[in-house]
């Protein structure tokens, strides 16, 4: 496989936002289809219209369940899960519940992943688990998600949302996305089959570089088409 091919199978293209239309929804599968990437990371509701756009193509179909805060119900991402693949989706990204991460509640945080997992066993999915680093001031939670997610064998772990807005001193809100060493720390700490994907703010073809440098096997991004622009002219494609 060429490089730029090879970077193109490392990201997943994000089309998540609050405010995305569907012309703009449509443009963005026909554009992860075009540049061959490996998913298209989508909501729930429009699986199925992305699994039609991208047929044949050997793009995947990624689902977010409990996005973005992953407050709901297990029974409820469970069931979510299980319509997002029996509408095409390959893959699933779901959040971790992050009020019971914080409060050490790591039985619920286990059985709540569990659920998840077990749909998309018996879906033929693999499951990412969205940590939500932002949220999460003391790397020994992020270890024990680590942990947790090596021990039940899900496919990834994943830093972040994008949507993860923490409010500052000034009442502002911001968010850090991916971190260097958030993925050093989740490489370390996890079994090595559970792979590493980041996502949040990384914007550039050095960004996903140093990230994959660092432990990182994917990489959640809108800035998809900047990317591989970049890698065209840097290994000589343009």
């Amino acid at each position: 496989m060429d490089p730029v091919s090879e970077i193109a199978q490392m990201i997943d293209h994000s089309l998540l936002h609050p405010t995305l239309t569907d012309r703009e929804f449509e443009a963005g599968c026909l554009l992860a289809r075009s540049l061959r990437v490996a998913t298209a990371c989508v909501k729930p509701y429009a699986v199925k219209a992305a699994a039609g756009l991208l047929t044949g193509s050997g793009v995947g179909v990624c689902a977010v369940i409990g996005f973005p805060h992953g407050n709901s119900l297990s029974q409820v991402k469970a069931f979510e899960t299980q319509k997002a693949c029996e509408d095409g989706a390959t893959e699933i990204d779901m959040v971790v519940n992050t009020g019971k991460v914080l409060s050490g509640d790591w039985v619920f945080v286990e059985q709540d992943i569990e659920a998840v997992l077990r749909e998309t066993n018996r879906q033929g999915a693999i499951l990412k688990v969205i940590f939500e680093n932002d949220f999460l001031s003391r790397d020994k939670d992020k270890i024990s998600l680590c942990e947790i997610s090596s021990r039940l064998g899900v496919a990834f772990v994943k830093t972040s949302t994008g949507y993860g807005f923490v409010r500052g001193a000034d009442g502002t809100y911001a968010y850090r996305g991916a971190t260097l060493p958030d993925v050093v720390l989740m490489r370390r700490h996890c079994s090595p089959p559970v792979r590493i994907k980041a996502a949040g703010g990384i914007r550039s073809l050095d960004d996903l570089l140093r990230f994959k440098e660092a432990g990182a096997d994917r990489i959640g991004t809108t800035a998809t088409a900047g990317i591989l622009g970049e890698a065209r002219v840097q290994y000589g494609y343009s």
